[in-house]
């Protein structure tokens, strides 16, 4: 993910620099009376336009949205682009019947990889009166080091500061195109990361699971069918597959039912403690965050635990923050041993939850986001998290789960089973 970042952030340089070039030359070249600071407005404007459309791919829809702001920016008779095929996806402008002229022209940029500029003389067009096209710049559109198409400039006059926009303006169109296929890349590790935690689902737990709740059939049928219930309330959150986020409300209600499973099993083994402020249960955090957390509590501190022990879950208020902790009173272990297997969890499976989530709090929000481990051995576990109450583009996905009156809504809700 750090390699991904490092990426889009040298490809957005090149994007900057893309847009001030053409900015310098479309000022030159313009023989308008509009202040600088207007030109300046507008040229943002298009180039907000133009980027957001590409963001999406080179489809047949995003090329339609992007032509109309590069005509305008780039003041030309026309602009066209085309696929890796030389399909035509999209052309804004006149001389439009001068595209079957190009063919050849558009074939030769796409094999050469190489820039191809047709006079409007060789072209034997039989417009009747002055034709609109003087000359085409056609310019191959490079993504990742493979030609993803072509970008056509007509022009009406000579112009060689054209020729040079034209290239600007390829190299503009490319770089956003690249930020697309990164931001699919970032897309796809995000859902490998979250397959990845849902691999993490134990197993032996969806073993005892309906182990506990076939052995209550015989003796406790009403109790044995509500378990029944949380189980496939539990599965069915659990492997969703829409949307990388949720609120903290859905993953307390899909932990509690995890709990009320557990509990079943461990008795007065397991007891659990709720503390959670009500107003930062809407606070969104990147989906399957806590439980995993919680379920390494559970297995790994109180389950190896003479006894078992206690868990505890605060959510808190911390102004423009939440602050999520889950602590349990287990086993423990050694720190350096910890970080040891978390640098290595990638090759051993070891601790591959907290390392998982970790990395993606840190994607998701930055490096001041990434969880703190207090633990020492026969002295438990605590993990913590801080989650920003607002982050741009993170959004819940649609609750798949209905509110749950276990849900703490109050300063502190002890649990205990017995």
């Amino acid at each position: 993910m750090a390699e991904l970042l490092t990426e889009r952030a040298a490809l957005g340089v090149i994007a900057t620099l893309a847009v001030l070039g053409l900015f310098v030359m479309l000022c030159r070249a313009r023989r308008v009376s509009t202040t600088v600071e207007d030109a300046v407005m507008d040229m943002l404007h298009r180039m907000s336009k133009a980027s957001s459309d590409l963001r999406e791919g080179l489809t047949e829809e995003a090329a339609n949205r992007a032509t109309p702001h590069l005509r305008e920016m780039l003041r030309c008779v026309a602009v066209g682009i085309t696929d890796h095929d030389g399909t035509l996806l999209s052309w804004d402008g006149g001389a439009n019947d001068h595209y079957e002229f190009l063919r050849q022209s558009i074939e030769r940029a796409i094999t050469n990889c190489c820039k191809e500029l047709v006079e409007h003389r060789s072209i034997g067009c039989e417009f009747p009166g002055p034709c609109p096209m003087h000359s085409a710049m056609i310019v191959p559109l490079v993504v990742e080091g493979d030609v993803a198409g072509t970008i056509i400039v007509v022009s009406g006059v000579p112009n060689k500061r054209q020729i040079r926009m034209a290239e600007e303006s390829a190299r503009f169109v490319s770089t956003q195109l690249e930020l697309a296929v990164l931001q699919r890349s970032r897309q796809q590790l995000a859902q490998a990361e979250v397959k990845a935690l849902r691999a993490q689902i134990s197993p032996h737990f969806i073993y005892n699971a309906l182990n506990t709740i076939s052995s209550l059939i015989r003796t406790d049928q009403e109790h044995a069918r509500e378990l029944l219930l949380d189980f496939a309330e539990f599965t069915r959150y659990s492997f969703r597959t829409d949307g990388f986020f949720t609120t903290l409300s859905d993953e307390l209600t899909n932990i509690d039912r995890y709990l009320t499973i557990e509990q079943a099993r461990y008795g007065q083994r397991l007891s659990v403690r709720l503390k959670v402020a009500p107003e930062v249960l809407q606070v969104v955090l990147p989906f399957l965050v806590l439980q995993p957390l919680v379920e390494n509590a559970v297995r790994h501190g109180l389950a190896k635990k003479p006894g078992g022990g206690i868990l505890t879950i605060t959510a808190e208020d911390h102004g423009a923050e939440a602050l999520i902790s889950v602590e349990d009173t287990g086993v423990g272990m050694d720190p350096d041993r910890l970080f040891d297997d978390l640098k290595d969890a990638h090759t051993t499976g070891a601790h591959v939850g907290i390392g998982n989530i970790n990395d993606r709090m840190r994607s998701v929000f930055g490096e001041e986001y990434a969880l703190v481990v207090e633990t020492a051995p026969d002295a438990g576990m605590k993990v913590i998290i801080k989650v920003p109450k607002f982050s741009r583009g993170v959004r819940p996905s649609l609750s798949l789960v209905q509110p749950s009156a276990d849900v703490p809504n109050t300063a502190e809700q002890p649990v205990i089973s017995g």
